[in-house]
């Protein structure tokens, strides 16, 4: 079988890309915070809600820049979202339930303490109780962004961990958004998209690899969810699950798999260009005038609490018991003091968060910059924190003898777990 020509591994291009994504997005929240609080703040603002058209979805209205941006772009970063996911449960980290286990168990706390602090928090306002999912998201290429300052202090099993807990965190994301945030259903379209759907998982069975065939489709389909009511995006996961897969185990990916191409083409533009984007979009928050009471407020303190305390709570308490029980065996070459440490850094929600922020609170923009605000205090806290952590505390003994593995060693070794009761490196 013919293979995309790649000197290393898929795996560590991933984690480069998605550093290197993450660090961009980082520089593009900033300048969007600079803008917004320049004499060019007003400028923003009309440019990102200035009208564009044409009117997709009555309930939408007139597109905009951010309406295309959110409901538009978006999807197609959904869309590899949904290609990671399949990826990974098919012939990667997450192949098997030995290995799902632990990004399971993770995850799901990791989404529940920050909902239930929320709610403790903001729940009894009126009003904002639908807020209870902005803290249970994980920004997987800020985390990575911040990962990435730390070069070689942080070691791959930790890479790999966040990785994996990241993907079932978007997935349960992706089902928060199905499930909760969305609007009135028009089951004509709804059944329109069912078809559709169906229309790409035929064209896979009967072996078409032409990926323009399922863009075609996937587009289809996405103007179908926006009438829908779901939201559009969720469009770009549906859309995933029906992309061919060939299985390539321990080997770079191939070139003739319609999902490997399709994800080795989308990855730099979500990386580089859409999620930066939408960050610039959405980051933008005016600064002006805020006091103490308003970043105080319910709403903001939920979300940071959520975010802040919530994650590191609700990762590194699950995955202390789940060791301490037997359930599942220690990463290699990380001490507990930075398995702490990349906990906290789960706590930058920050793109999914912004994400759902908008979907919790649509129509009320108070509520929606309050969230924001909320969002980039508990991620700024968690990413400084985490990152010190991380930046002081000692290295495993083992960390070296690890680290020296070749990219095919780790391509190969898809559970960075240590099983052992020693915490030596398992083999």
């Amino acid at each position: 079988m013919s293979s995309i020509s790649a000197p290393r591994s898929a795996l560590r291009d991933f984690l480069e890309s998605e550093a290197a994504g993450g660090m961009l997005l980082i520089f593009a929240a900033i300048l969007a915070l600079v803008v917004a609080n320049s004499p060019l703040g007003d400028a923003y603002h009309a440019a990102v809600h200035a009208v564009t058209g044409p009117v997709l979805s009555d309930k939408l209205g007139p597109m905009t820049v951010h309406l295309w941006i959110n409901d538009g772009l978006m999807a197609i970063f959904f869309l590899l979202v949904g290609l990671e996911i399949k990826r990974e449960f098919v012939d990667g980290r997450l192949a098997s339930w030995d290995r799902r286990r632990l990004p399971f168990i993770a995850a799901a706390a990791g989404m529940a303490v920050p909902a239930a602090l929320y709610m403790a928090f903001a729940g009894s306002t009126p009003g904002l109780a639908q807020g209870w999912a902005i803290p249970a998201a994980t920004d997987i290429a800020f985390a990575m962004g911040v990962l990435a300052l730390l070069g070689k202090r942080a070691p791959t099993s930790l890479k790999l961990f966040l990785v994996t807990v990241a993907i079932v965190d978007d997935m349960g994301a992706v089902a928060i958004i199905a499930l909760f945030y969305t609007a009135k259903i028009n089951l004509l379209a709804l059944a329109a998209a069912g078809v559709i759907l169906a229309a790409m998982f035929g064209a896979a069975r009967i072996g078409v690899k032409s990926l323009a065939v399922y863009l075609l489709l996937f587009a289809i389909l996405w103007y179908a969810m926006l009438l829908s009511g779901v939201h559009a995006t969720i469009a770009g996961v549906l859309a995933a699950m029906a992309i061919p897969f060939e299985r390539t185990p321990g080997a770079p990916d191939s070139a003739t798999s319609p999902l490997h191409r399709l994800e080795h083409g989308l990855h730099p533009w979500v990386a580089f260009a859409i999620v930066p984007l939408f960050g610039f979009a959405n980051a933008g928050v005016d600064m002006s005038g805020l006091t103490i009471e308003q970043i105080f407020a319910p709403l903001p303190l939920g979300i940071a609490a959520g975010l802040f305390f919530g994650k590191q709570i609700g990762i590194f308490g699950s995955v202390w018991l789940s060791v301490k029980l037997g359930i599942a065996g220690r990463l290699r070459g990380a001490t507990w003091l930075q398995v702490y440490g990349v906990a906290m850094l789960c706590g930058i929600g920050f793109t999914m968060s912004l994400f759902i922020g908008g979907l919790a609170f649509p129509g009320d923009p108070l509520l929606v910059e309050e969230a924001k605000i909320g969002i980039l205090m508990g991620s700024l806290l968690s990413a400084l924190v985490g990152f010190a952590i991380l930046r002081f505390a000692p290295l495993h003994p083992a960390h070296e003898n690890i680290e020296s593995k070749s990219d095919a060693e780790i391509a190969v070794d898809g559970d960075v777990r240590d099983t052992s009761e020693s915490g030596a490196i398992a083999t």
